[in-house]
This record gives C-alpha cells, structure tokens and sequence, in this order.
C-alpha cells in the first residue's frame, strides 16, 4: 500500500466527511513545515552553538533557552504568511503578536502554542516537541485582543504536537479522533504512520515529578503510595514509573502503550494554580488524550471545560489512560 502524505490524508479525510475547506488542509501543511524547520533546528543546535541560555526570562518566569527564542520565530514567521490567522499567542511572549496588517487578511483562526516544550533537555539530548491549539476567531474580530483567546479547550478545532526524537513526528486531532504521521528527511513529507491512535485503558505505568512528594495535596500523595505498594498493596499490582521532563514525550508514550501523567497543584505552585499552560499545553494535549479514548483532569474538573481567566493560565493536569485517570480522581 502506498505511503499516504499529510496532505493527502487530510483530503481524504474532508471527503469523507464531507468536509471542504482547502484552507484547513493548507494551515495544517503551514504548521507541519514549522516543525520541520523547528526540528532542524534542534538537531543542529549544538553544530550551531546555540545549546546555551539566554540573560532573561519569559512570561512565565523561565530562563529562555536561546531555542525557545529561535522556535518561536520560526513558528510565528511560517504561519504568518498564508493570512489563516487573525492573531497568534505563544508561552514564550507576554502579550499575544499582532500579525502586520498586510498578512493579516481576513483570517478566521487564532494560534497558540508552545514552540519548544521541554526545551531544558535540549543540552542533554532528550526528546523535546512543539505543542499547538487552533481557535475559531470570534466573528467580526480582525485584531483580536487577550479576551478572544480565552475559549474553553472544547472549542478547540484541532490541536497538536511535534515530537522531535529518534524520528520527528507529527500528531493532530481535529474533532474525529487522533493520527500521526513521521517526517521522511529523505523526502520532506509527513507521512501516515499512526492511523486512530487510542490510549489503552489499564496501564500500569505512572509518570510524575517524584522530587515534589513532599508538597503534594493528599489525594496525590496517597494515590501515589498505594501504587508504589505493588501487588501487595490496594492496588493488587505492580506499577513502574516514568519522567522525560518533557509533556510531549510523556503523552506520545502515553498514546503509544499507555500509562498516566500527573503534574498536580502542590504547596510551591498553589499561589500560581499549578505548573503546566492551560492554553499552551493542558488544552491542546487534553484535546488529543480525549479524542484517542484517554481522560484528562485536573483533579477536580475536566480541563477543556475550564473557563480561562488569563493567557498564561496555570492549572494541575492528569491525564492518560481511563480507568486511571478515574481512580486517581476518585481519591479527591
């Protein structure tokens, strides 16, 4: 069977849908062309002497690597041309970027992503990704404010990752369930590789930032205990445990095998409302988890319910497989 590119998956995926929007297609092929460009860029980073960090911080209070700078322009400079986009926002800027007026044109859809994520393991040659999430602009609004990017994760028409690792993958989900496809660098093309991705629904595989133990709410402590007690235990069997540092690695692996990935509230982040982007990373993510058969919370709420009160929002995130991802909540 011939290999099916990105674009051609797309097509046939509005045909059968009976869908026609050729511009979606061509925003998509936008996005896939940043990551390869974002992924040449990781890979040569070290030939390039650009591993290093940068003498300020972000929005969020984070040393920037001098990738994350160079990612998010190559992300805002690739999907700015085409005029899809009204508006673009991203973890690593303060205030969403104005697109010029002369590439503006009439676009229906804002951007937000998070060009370079887990861009601290660049130095030591982990896995890092890109993370985005498409929003409907509201109707009438050509230069749309803080106020037009705030929409529930359930708004979201589709949602995404790169995967820059022993291969560099994309993964998207549009509303009709979740597929990935792998860069040929021989070629250029994304092609089909991972057709209705779906998150098994036992796992027992936990990922969690363990050094925080001593700050977490109870219910996550206690969850946590009763896993670590293996066959012995509550839980009747044993579990192992997982850390990359990187969300889109650990929700690849996830959708791959399987498994549950918390980042909770604790005592050190309880003032700012968690760790993870809401905007950036919890919705866009939760989007996939969801679509591919996962669950996705934060403890308390489904996540793409949560109204957003601000741009750079923080909220606890657990997600991955069902039946974990419940018994974990049912311990609040």
């Amino acid at each position: 069977m011939e290999k099916q590119t990105l674009s051609q998956f797309l097509l046939d995926e509005q045909r059968l849908r009976g869908i026609h929007d050729d511009e979606f297609v061509l925003l998509l092929n936008d996005i896939a062309t940043a990551c390869k460009s974002i992924s040449r860029a990781v890979c040569k980073g070290a030939l390039n002497g650009v591993m290093g960090s940068l003498e300020c911080e972000n929005i969020q209070g984070e040393t920037q690597k001098q990738l994350d700078v160079i990612t998010n322009d190559i992300f805002i400079e690739v999907n700015q041309v085409a005029g899809y986009y009204a508006g673009m926002a991203s973890e690593e800027m303060d205030a969403p970027y104005e697109i010029p007026v002369n590439l503006r044109k009439s676009g229906k859809y804002l951007l937000l992503f998070d060009p370079l994520d887990g861009s601290s393991n660049v130095n030591v040659n982990i896995s890092v990704g890109t993370i985005f999430s498409i929003l409907r602009c509201p109707e009438g609004v050509e230069n749309p404010k803080v106020k037009d990017y705030l929409q529930s994760g359930i708004t979201q028409v589709c949602s995404g990752y790169a995967l820059y690792g022993s291969s560099t993958m994309l993964v998207i989900t549009a509303g009709f369930g979740v597929n990935g496809f792998t860069l040929d660098n021989d070629v250029g093309e994304f092609y089909l590789t991972h057709l209705n991705m779906r998150v098994p629904e036992d796992t027992h595989e936990f990922a969690i930032n363990m050094s925080n133990q001593k700050s977490w709410e109870a219910p996550v402590k206690n969850y946590i205990e009763d896993c670590l007690k293996g066959t012995d235990g509550p839980r009747g069997k044993q579990f192992n445990m997982r850390w990359v540092a990187s969300m889109v690695a650990e929700v690849h692996r996830i959708l791959i095998r399987g498994g549950i990935f918390m980042y909770p509230v604790d005592s050190k982040l309880k003032d700012k409302g968690g760790k993870l982007r809401l905007m950036y990373e919890a919705n866009p993510m939760s989007f996939i988890i969801e679509q591919a058969g996962g669950l996705s919370s934060s403890g308390r709420q489904r996540i793409v319910n949560i109204k957003p009160s601000g741009l750079h929002q923080r909220v606890p995130v657990i997600m991955g497989s069902k039946n974990e991802v419940e018994m974990m909540c049912s311990y609040y």
